[in-house]
């Protein structure tokens, strides 16, 4: 077993385009957020510690390969290796 095989992240089209969706609308609701509440409390910390606390959660939710993002697997085509 090589390195490859253990840390193959395959996704499909379908996949990509909902960690795209996914990663644009946390990022946005977390800089609101953290605005909202560094604006309420007058706390640049409090500010960055929810934006930071929010990225995180963004890379769990988009960055491994979960099942969710693989649903719709392209099939490949298969090589013909006869030759006239």
């Amino acid at each position: 077993m090589t390195l490859a095989d253990l840390i193959e992240c395959t996704i499909d089209f379908e996949g990509q385009k909902k960690t795209d969706l996914l990663t644009h609308a946390l990022l946005i609701l977390t800089g609101v957020v953290s605005l909202i509440v560094g604006y309420s409390t007058e706390s640049l910390q409090q500010l960055l510690v929810v934006f930071v606390a929010g990225f995180i959660l963004t890379i769990i939710a988009v960055l491994p390969p979960w099942p969710m993002y693989n649903q719709h697997p392209q099939p490949f085509i298969a090589i013909d290796r006869k030759q006239d």
